[in-house]
């Protein structure tokens, strides 16, 4: 699977993200990480999104997790669609309560054997790739529970890389300063992690 792990949006070199696509351009966005807010910001905001990836060359749609909650068969069946997915940012920890509950986290483990798919996002969509959501609790509140949604909180990410991430690292961006206490948990804990500034990527061919 080839990475391209944004701190923000699409981050300073969108072209080497269109460069990773194949034929299959389509992207599935995945928005899930929003579900605590209105409606209205959440569809706003995952419009803005979709509009980006356009603007890039690519063909994106939106998949709303929730419509497959215990569904993981029938989304294993819509995935094979799209070239890749987009997963845009916002709790971390609403996003991985998605991801199980709709078996994403499974499907995104098994595509990581797939060479020509595209997994990208950035903030929350990343961050959720890690082996562990611990340290992340310092940013995201975990007890932010939406309708529909399990009340556990679970704090395996998906051990696609092997290190904690922090983007919005020293940044202008509100969630900065909670990022650098983020780090001083992932040093004090001797945890191996990446910071980010927003416009950094990491890309992973």
């Amino acid at each position: 699977m080839k990475l391209y792990l944004s701190s923000y949006r699409l981050g300073n070199n969108p072209e080497k993200l269109i460069e990773l696509f194949s034929d299959n351009k389509k992207v599935a966005v995945i928005a899930n990480a929003m579900d605590f807010v209105d409606d209205f910001q959440r569809e706003e905001s995952t419009k803005q999104s979709i509009m980006e990836l356009k603007n890039l060359g690519l063909s994106p749609e939106e998949i709303d997790l929730r419509d497959y909650f215990g569904k993981q068969n029938e989304l294993s069946k819509k995935l094979n669609n799209y070239g890749g997915v987009y997963v845009r940012g916002g709790n971390t920890f609403i996003l991985r309560r998605a991801m199980l509950q709709s078996g994403l986290d499974n499907l995104i483990k098994e595509k990581n054997k797939d060479a020509n798919f595209v997994y990208t996002g950035y903030s929350a969509g990343i961050c959720i790739l890690s082996p562990t959501l611990h340290g992340l609790e310092l940013v995201d509140d975990p007890n932010i529970v939406p309708q529909g949604y399990n009340q556990e909180i679970i704090w395996e990410g998906l051990s696609i890389v092997d290190f904690s991430i922090a983007p919005h690292y020293k940044s202008d961006h509100p969630e900065s300063e909670n990022v650098e206490k983020e780090v001083k948990y992932f040093i004090k804990h001797k945890m191996p992690f990446k910071t980010l500034h927003d416009g950094e990527v990491i890309v992973k061919d």
